[in-house]
């Protein structure tokens, strides 16, 4: 096996969410091919027998598994898959240098390091792995369903594309050359800037305190990443963001490209009141463009739901994780 890092793991229980008696739990570690040791919780039926089916879990982007992707990965032991929530490359307990960093092809990578670690676990059957991505983790995953073939079920829940969202901005209000040069400049004189001052700027998390006339969507995300029902210690957003050049290279790297040679099963589900409604939407018609395999994808719509309502359920337990369930037995 390749020599994996030694990580310094949190035993106690530290979720946003309660702990449930119907499943173990224990930490995993894993490698992906860039060297980096990935940390997981992992969550297994309770007196489950034979290999069962798997699901991997990540995101939301800034997140740690010990929120929401922790939440779905508990969720779904519960209903009979072996799951893994994981912390991305250079954040959580994962680990990777320098801290705080995107990358494009080495997250989408995580994706497929947990799918090597599920495929060779004797509790599960190679043959029946599926992937959750939320938030910029749901286009992410999208993105591994294109590249690994192991994997033959995927939900991206609440997602977005995060190459799109840096490249033109939030709802494409900065698509122009201009506008992205001016990003690029600032990028690189931020590079020279952190060099010379021997670290990393941080860009910040969700913004605190909350500006009385503050967007939606920001305060959506104040609401969860800055209160107690989100919050957490190891949580980018919910503390000091990435770094100022941490997602530099999704500007000029597409992710979804190849999303209309998908075979396996997909299903986009997202609220019809997110702010991030349109990365879905798009997503999901992009990838049944001229695909063969259309039979097997689904947009799911969650009427009167909003972007992190999917992240946790909100008030109104807003998470189809029924749906979720029926989806991932049928295909996997």
């Amino acid at each position: 096996m390749i020599k994996k890092e030694e990580l310094v793991l949190v035993q106690d229980w530290d979720k946003t969410f309660a702990k449930s008696e119907k499943v173990n739990h224990s930490k995993v570690t894993f490698v992906n091919r860039y060297g980096i040791t990935l940390a997981a919780d992992m969550y297994a039926p309770k007196d489950a027998e034979g290999r069962l089916p798997a699901i991997a879990v990540s995101g939301p982007f800034g997140a740690v598994k010990e929120q929401c992707s922790g939440l779905y990965a508990q969720t779904m032991a519960e209903r009979g898959f072996l799951t893994i929530a994981f912390d991305p490359s250079f954040m959580g307990e994962s680990g990777g240098l320098p801290r705080y960093m995107a990358s494009p092809d080495i997250n989408t990578e995580d994706f497929m390091a947990a799918v090597d670690f599920l495929s060779l676990n004797d509790m599960v059957d190679p043959e029946r792995i599926g992937i959750i991505g939320i938030c910029g983790w749901g286009g992410l995953a999208i993105n591994a369903a294109a590249l690994d073939t192991r994997v033959k079920a995927t939900v991206a829940s609440t997602m977005y594309d995060m190459t799109r969202v840096n490249a033109n901005g939030y709802f494409d209000s900065e698509d122009s050359e201009e506008q992205r040069y001016e990003k690029r400049s600032s990028m690189c004189a931020q590079r020279l800037a952190d060099l010379k001052a021997g670290e990393y700027a941080l860009g910040g998390g969700v913004v605190d305190p909350l500006p009385e006339d503050a967007p939606f969507f920001v305060a959506d995300y104040y609401d969860y990443y800055k209160t107690e029902r989100g919050y957490h210690a190891r949580s980018l957003n919910s503390n000091g963001g990435w770094n100022v050049i941490g997602c530099e290279s999704f500007m000029n790297q597409p992710i979804l490209k190849y999303s209309n040679e998908i075979r396996s099963a997909v299903m986009v589900m997202h609220g019809d009141q997110a702010h991030s409604f349109y990365f879905g939407k798009d997503a999901y018609a992009n990838m049944v463009d001229g695909n063969k395999y259309t039979d097997n994808k689904e947009l799911l719509v969650i009427e009167g739901a909003s972007h992190t309502d999917l992240y946790d359920g909100g008030s109104n337990n807003a998470i189809p994780f029924d749906k979720i369930q029926v989806f991932f037995e049928k295909y996997l």
